[in-house]
Order: structure tokens, then sequence, then C-alpha cells
């Protein structure tokens, strides 16, 4: 690995682990009210074209760190319309 790829690992680390409490918040909850179901249905897309994007720029970083964040998301956006 490059400093770069370490770069963009740490980047990855910490802004997936930044909306983590999030999920966990609305998960222990179940309070979606102050959800906006289109803000995270638009985030999913576009993570999961982030993700599309790591691929074929073959960048472990940015697969890893949009592909969690996109479970997440789609995570919130099940809590969101399970519990209107």
């Amino acid at each position: 690995m490059n400093i770069f790829e370490i770069l963009g690992m740490c980047a990855a680390i910490i802004t997936t682990a930044a909306f983590m409490p999030q999920v966990y918040k609305t998960w222990k909850t179940k309070d979606t009210k102050s959800l906006s179901l289109t803000m995270y249905t638009s985030f999913f897309v576009g993570v999961s074209l982030w993700v599309v994007y790591g691929f074929y720029l073959e960048s472990l970083p940015m697969i890893l760190a949009n592909g969690i964040t996109a479970i997440s998301a789609l995570i919130l956006i099940r809590l969101k319309l399970k519990y209107k």
C-alpha cells in the first residue's frame, strides 16, 4: 500500500464510522420521523455508484467505505418504511 491508499483507508474508516451512530440510534429508538426518505434514497444511489466506480478504479478503500455506507443507508431506508 502506498501513502494515498493508506489515506484512503483512513478516510473510509472515519466517514463510514461517522454514519453508524445514526443507524444505531434509529435501530434502537425506531424513531424515523426526522429521517428524509428522499435524502437517504438519493444518498444510497450515490454511494452505490461510488462502489461501481471503486470497482472500475480497483480501489479497495472506495469499495469498502461506500459498500458499507450503502448497506447502512439501505437499513435506514428499510427502518423508515417500516416505522412510518
